[in-house]
């Protein structure tokens, strides 16, 4: 079994070219989602690589309780349906909580299960009940064997348009190491396996009330992933990142993207063409 998940013009296997599923972190403001959505499209455009705009409404899962979380459902669709038609590409974002499938599915092109809610049956059969292509991460705390129990919650609801993402497993406090296997063992389900290249150099907690993170190491895991051959690359994105409300410890600067996207396009073609 070999499944392909389709939005818009994009095709979405672990055959096809690689994809990316790229944006900051959360919805800042209507300007910087815009602003970003532009950059990065044109990047992408240049490139020649298929791109998914990814931008949280709403990041409940927080170190801390004054962490910032977002610009709230009902502002954040609404910007992700204007970037959606504005640059002519699909958008993706996260979910909590069942009732938030209904709310997104007419706006959004893919759907999002964050880590620490992967098992979560309800929100899954909710998201494959839309019957938009799903992305589930996998959880830190779940073996890559598991992400088959995960998929069939989905399949469950006759959606056979799912993704796995590795996005690192819990090493000790406040640390995550990626173990490549994982790739493997979930290529072997036969859904589209996605690689989520900077959740997986984040320090859970590391800074007490927030997250760290290391992203210097995103570029040396993302040449292993891609080596490796995988559907699509999960990328957090920002123009200042230093200054970002979340995740900026981890996520890549804009102005450092297109060089390296462009050697893994190069590593991706390497590893399908054989």
């Amino acid at each position: 079994m070999n499944i392909s998940v389709k939005t818009h013009d994009i095709t979405i296997s672990n055959q096809s070219p690689l994809v990316l599923i790229a944006g900051p972190c959360q919805i800042e403001s209507r300007n910087h989602a815009h602003g970003m959505a532009d950059s990065i499209k044109h990047i992408c455009y240049r490139l020649g690589i298929p791109l998914i705009f990814k931008s949280s409404f709403d990041k409940a899962n927080r170190s801390s309780a004054s962490g910032k979380r977002g610009v709230g459902i009902d502002k954040g669709l609404k910007i992700l349906e204007e970037i959606k038609y504005t640059f002519d590409v699909p958008v993706i974002t996260d979910i909590h909580e069942p009732w938030q499938a209904d709310a997104v599915k007419s706006v959004v092109d893919v759907i999002q299960i964050p880590a620490f809610l992967c098992r979560q049956t309800d929100l899954l059969i909710a998201a494959g009940k839309t019957g938009l292509p799903v992305n589930v991460k996998k959880g830190q705390f779940l073996s890559p064997a598991e992400m088959k129990n995960v998929a069939e919650k989905i399949f469950s609801t006759g959606n056979d348009q799912i993704m796995l993402c590795e996005r690192g497993t819990s090493f000790g406090y406040n640390n995550l190491v990626v173990d490549f296997r994982g790739l493997e063992i979930m290529k072997s389900t036969g859904y589209p396996v996605v690689f989520d290249a900077t959740h997986s150099v984040q320090q859970p907690g590391g800074m007490g009330t927030s997250s760290g993170g290391d992203r210097s190491m995103v570029w040396p895991l993302s040449r292993a992933a891609c080596a490796m051959g995988i559907a699509a690359l999960f990328m957090e994105i920002h123009d200042n990142p230093d200054q970002a409300p979340s995740d900026g410890a981890n996520m890549i600067p804009l102005d450092q993207a297109e060089q390296v996207l462009a050697d893994l396009k190069a590593l991706d073609y390497y590893a399908k063409s054989r």
